[in-house]
C-alpha cells in the first residue's frame, strides 16, 4: 500500500503517444492502485484517445476543457467542457479530440481481479482510426500498429486553444 500524496497536474510527469495524445498518470511509476485507474488525457482534433474497446468494469469520464467525440455502442455522442459520461461495464467505448483545440478528459475506471477488456470491430470508430481490424481481446493484437514509443513530456495546463 502507498503513501499518500498531493500532485500538481501543470507540473505532473504525462506521456505522450505520437497520434493518441497525452495523459498525466496520476499513479506513481510502477505503483498502480488497486481499486481503480485515473488520468487525464489531452488529445489535439482528430487524435482518438484508444482502440474502441469494452472492459468487463464500470469508468466514468468528465470533459475537462474543450471538445471530443465520444463513440458509445456504435453512436457518435458530441461532448464538451463539463459533460460526464459513465460506461457501466460492458460499454464499448472510444474518444476523439475535436472542436478547434484540445480537449483535456478526466478518466477513471475501476480495478477487479479477471477484469477483461474486449476491442470489437466498429465501422464508426474506424472513421476516426479507433477501430481493430479483427474483434480480439488482447490490447498487444489491439495496438499492434499503434506507435509503441511514448516521450515524457508536462501538459500545458489549462490547455489552450
Amino acid at each position: 500500500m502507498g503513501e499518500w500524496f498531493v500532485v500538481n497536474v501543470a507540473e505532473a510527469r504525462a506521456i505522450a503517444v505520437e497520434g493518441s495524445g497525452a495523459y498525466v498518470p496520476f499513479e506513481p511509476p510502477g505503483d498502480r492502485f488497486p481499486d481503480y485507474g485515473i488520468n487525464i488525457q489531452v488529445l489535439a482534433p482528430g487524435e482518438p484517445n484508444a482502440q474502441y474497446h469494452s472492459e468487463s468494469v464500470q469508468e466514468d469520464f468528465l470533459v475537462l476543457a474543450g471538445e471530443c467525440i465520444a463513440i458509445v455502442e456504435d453512436e457518435e455522442l458530441r461532448l464538451r467542457a463539463w459533460d460526464f459520461l459513465h460506461c457501466p461495464a460492458g460499454t464499448s467505448h472510444a474518444f476523439v479530440g475535436a472542436g478547434d483545440g484540445p480537449c483535456a478528459i478526466l478518466m477513471v475506471g475501476a480495478r477487479q481481479e479477471g477484469a477483461t477488456v474486449h476491442y470489437p470491430v466498429s465501422e464508426v470508430a474506424g472513421r476516426h482510426g479507433a477501430s481493430v481490424r479483427t474483434p480480439t481481446d488482447s490490447p498487444k493484437e489491439a495496438y499492434a500498429d499503434w506507435p509503441q514509443e511514448y516521450t515524457e513530456t508536462r501538459l500545458e495546463w489549462p490547455p489552450r486553444r
